[in-house]
């Protein structure tokens, strides 16, 4: 079947083109963190290489333990309140991530972040998997690996934008918690 069919039968499914929707921005936001966290660390609290590193391991362990830890809670109260409750969290961490001076203080509030990214990422393909209709799976997951990609450039730009007019990180790496927001707000309508 064709991208152009593909895009034709998401009219009939409301409920997934307004989830892939909300996905697409909510991911921007969290794809934009990932991309640009090493830079702010390095830029703002002057982390080497070996500490971008570590911290880069730090973070992969903590959302590790975020995804299995929050595994029971998908289960128990569904896919989308797990998600709610990720980007919740994200926002919540990293409204202080943005405004720390201490190294240490971005160590730990950093990690506390990572454990939040796993069950969001790992809700948003369980959800996924429960809402599309049997016998679509192959186009509705194309559609859900396009839209984790379709608007990747808008995050950086908004970083890079907003970097450049101020001339500070850390107002160019806030423009993440919009994304972050606007996705979870649209994701209360799916």
């Amino acid at each position: 079947q064709t991208l152009l069919g593909t895009f034709r039968n998401l009219r009939r499914f409301r409920n997934i083109a307004r989830f892939l929707l909300a996905r697409m921005i909510y991911t921007d936001g969290l794809n934009t963190l990932f991309a640009f966290g090493g830079i702010y660390a390095a830029g703002s609290f002057g982390f080497s290489f070996e500490d971008l590193i570590l911290f880069g391991i730090g973070i992969n362990v903590t959302a590790g333990m975020g995804a299995a830890g929050f595994a029971w809670i998908d289960d128990w109260i569904g896919a989308k309140r797990t998600i709610l409750i990720g980007i919740a969290g994200i926002v919540i961490v990293g409204i202080p991530l943005l405004m720390v001076e201490s190294k240490l203080a971005f160590i730990v509030l950093g990690s506390a972040l990572g454990i939040f990214f796993g069950p969001v990422q790992a809700a948003s393909r369980s959800m996924m998997a429960r809402i599309i209709p049997p016998g679509t799976e192959s186009e509705m997951f194309g559609l859900y690996a396009l839209s984790g990609k379709a608007t990747a450039f808008m995050g950086p730009w908004a970083v890079a934008l907003v970097t450049a007019i101020t001339g500070s990180q850390r107002w160019g790496m806030a423009t993440v918690l919009p994304f972050l927001v606007i996705g979870g707000l649209l994701l209360l309508f799916t």
